[in-house]
């Protein structure tokens, strides 16, 4: 029997998408899988409808934080719990290609020494169509380095090894957002990152998105931190990493500037300004 993966999934007020979530891995071509629910104290009718499919499939298993805790917090949480080989995070706002899974199982075993495998995204909007397939994620090969690549070089659907994950010092719990980035940085330090060449994450962009809109100031500043914190335990001089953070901010402002939503783009001006006058010195 192929091993078990775990999906997981931090939530917290995303009642109205988490039901396609959901449904997104229970139709998969792969069967062994198990989804890890944690809950962040949500406020809205989240619990009532994950615990409806909870009831019905003891695959799904619910969880819930006692008090909110944040995004890093839960996450972790969320590993903790898992009982599979291969784990992945699914946001509660996005879905899974039907052979998302069963891709990324076959990559891992043409991959033994990769502790993260990763695909390409579709792009949606808030109905989940798809607006363009995104082709931003590369394949870093060493001794090029994610640190020093723009964020977006690694990309969802992203499963990695539980057993590598356990040899790092695991997800920062007091992050708020750069989650996703500081479990990269960490799990290439104990193996190789891998690209799938496949689109098998629709990634939904609306307005409550964690790191868009008006959160894009705060995810860019939790990104630097994660970035900082990668140099440290690397010994890594962070003057090294600083003008690419400057150069990631900037292709991000140069992307959405030439796509349907330039209202983003234009707000990107802001943290690429704020970053340079904290970091950047000029003559």
């Amino acid at each position: 029997m192929n091993p078990k993966i775990s999906i997981l999934i931090a939530n917290y007020n995303n009642g109205v998408f988490i039901t396609t979530a959901i449904n997104s891995v229970l139709i998969q071509t792969y069967t062994n899988w198990e989804i890890i629910i944690v809950d962040d104290c949500s406020t809205d009718n989240s619990i009532e409808i994950i615990s409806g499919f909870s009831q019905n499939d003891e695959r799904i298993k619910l969880v819930r934080n006692t008090k909110n805790r944040g995004c890093g917090y839960t996450k972790h949480k969320c590993v903790q719990l898992a009982t599979g080989k291969y784990c992945g995070f699914l946001d509660p706002d996005d879905s899974l290609e039907r052979n998302a899974l069963k891709e990324m199982f076959q990559a891992f075993e043409k991959n033994k020494n990769s502790s993260l495998i990763y695909s390409r995204i579709n792009l949606c909007d808030e109905n989940l169509n798809t607006i363009c397939k995104s082709n931003y994620a590369i394949q870093i090969n060493k001794p090029k380095s994610y640190l020093l690549e723009a964020s977006g070089k690694v990309s969802h659907f992203a499963m990695f090894k539980l057993d590598l994950y356990k040899k790092t010092v695991g997800i920062n719990i007091n992050l708020k957002k750069a989650v996703d980035q500081d479990l990269y940085l960490k799990l290439e330090e104990v193996g190789r990152l891998i690209l799938v060449d496949k689109h098998l994450y629709n990634y939904r962009q609306h307005k409550g998105g964690i790191s868009l809109n008006e959160n894009v100031d705060k995810a860019l500043a939790w990104n630097i931190k994660v970035r900082i914190d990668a140099c440290e335990r690397r010994d890594i001089s962070i003057e090294k990493v600083i003008p690419k953070i400057i150069q990631d901010a900037k292709s991000i402002h140069e992307f959405y500037q030439n796509s349907s939503d330039y209202r983003l783009g234009s707000m990107l001006l802001k943290p690429i300004r704020f970053i340079k006058s904290k970091f950047i010195k000029y003559k």
